[in-house]
């Protein structure tokens, strides 16, 4: 008991001496506000005591470092209006750290408080402060989104929007008189699309498309954040939707074809096409995924017949030369199946060979990286035409690749 009783006493007795330590760190960092230097140093002083949890509630830790930070900020801010040089992410970092360390003092002493009447001394004074430069958060938003740091930028814009929620800021009322909130949900929404958080990029869509001039890029965030979280029915009409907004913007209309494709679902991929077509029947990339489910359907002359004008529009579109050179070569194979030994059939099938032949050269001239479209056509259509160099070129290309996927 004795023992207990001793270092119980040696206990109390302490407490005056770190009470004196403490006040004479928070004075010398006082002090180094006052002076305007080193105010690094006394942004660390006070960051250093914070470390020790039992002087979390101490208000004058709080407010002596806000302090610090804030008149750092403020020669910054001063710097940037004479135009000298300045440390630009140090002045957006100091004004998100004031923001910070205000909500959380309020966050303390709301606990602390027994009566709704409770007011700080500080309040009416910082808040108004930090209401006159919240801007600056909006801005940090964009610079480091610029910067393609996307995460920082995140932090920015999500801050800037939760003040409207906060009590520290209730008398601004920033929900209902911002008109820079849609913006920034756009700028929250764009960050978390880059940094693949699908749950985020959900939640500032419904205020981010109040930004009419990003509307589609909206949508085609929303919808590829569907498509990460595997959610195809929220994924398809997000599409929709966005192709009912802005049917000339290249996103939603192939992905909408390709879901109904890859879903098996002809006819609402053909019955798509027809209705974009009703839009701009002369849109190529509409005309072309008509070409495209005419070919699957064994529509062939139909399918060439857009490609041909495709491509005399637009002699670039390599595509469209595929699709010409397969629909031949396809009609070919199904006269092949149909029919062995009839001499004229048999011509007939070259005939068709030859048609596609040119087609698919083109295409492995402009894309010989992608011999996943053309060799093995070419080497049908070589083996059936007896061209036998080209023949021996293309089956050892075959063969070579074959074991390279052999070796892997």
């Amino acid at each position: 008991m004795k023992r207990h009783a001793l270092l119980l006493m040696l206990a109390l007795l302490s407490i005056p001496f770190h009470l004196s330590a403490q006040k004479k760190v928070i004075q010398q960092a006082q002090q180094l506000i006052k002076t305007g230097k080193e105010l690094e140093k006394a942004e660390k002083l006070m960051t250093d005591l914070l470390k020790d949890t039992s002087n979390i509630a101490n208000t004058k830790i709080h407010l002596t470092l806000f302090e610090a930070v804030k008149k750092q900020y403020e020669q910054g801010n001063e710097k940037l209006y004479l135009k000298q040089t300045y440390d630009t992410t140090a002045l957006f970092n100091n004004t998100l750290k004031m923001f910070t360390i205000l909500e959380r003092l309020d966050s303390i002493e709301t606990q602390q408080s027994t009566t709704q009447k409770h007011k700080s001394k500080w309040r009416d004074r910082d808040v108004a402060f930090l209401h006159s430069f919240r801007r600056n958060l909006l801005n940090g938003g964009r610079f480091f989104s610029r910067k393609q740091q996307y995460q920082r930028a995140y932090t920015f814009y999500t801050h800037y929007l939760n003040t409207a929620k906060h009590p520290l800021f209730k008398q601004y009322q920033y929900a209902t008189t911002d008109s820079l909130m849609p913006g920034a949900a756009y700028g929250a929404m764009y960050c978390a699309y880059k940094l693949q958080q699908p749950h985020n990029v959900l939640t500032y869509a419904p205020m981010a498309e109040q930004v009419k001039r990003r509307t589609e890029y909206v949508y085609q965030f929303e919808a590829e954040a569907y498509h990460l979280l595997n959610d195809t029915t929220n994924y398809l009409k997000t599409l929709l939707k966005g192709f009912k907004h802005s049917p000339q913007f290249v996103y939603f209309f192939p992905r909408i074809v390709d879901h109904y494709i890859d879903t098996r679902q002809n006819d609402k991929a053909i019955a798509f096409v027809d209705q974009a077509l009703l839009i701009d029947s002369l849109n190529p990339t509409f005309r072309f995924a008509q070409s495209t489910l005419l070919l699957n359907s064994g529509q062939y002359e139909q399918c060439i017949d857009i490609c041909e004008d495709l491509i005399a529009a637009n002699d670039s579109l390599i595509d469209a030369y595929y699709n010409i050179g397969l629909a031949y070569f396809n009609e070919a194979i199904s006269l092949d199946k149909q029919v062995q030994n009839q001499r004229s059939r048999r011509e007939a099938i070259s005939q068709l060979y030859k048609k596609s032949l040119p087609f698919m050269q083109k295409v492995r001239e402009e894309q010989p990286n992608q011999p996943e479209k053309w060799a093995q056509v070419l080497y049908t259509i070589y083996l059936n035409l007896n061209m036998g160099n080209e023949f021996d070129e293309i089956n050892a290309l075959l063969s070579r690749k074959k074991t390279t996927a052999n070796n892997h």
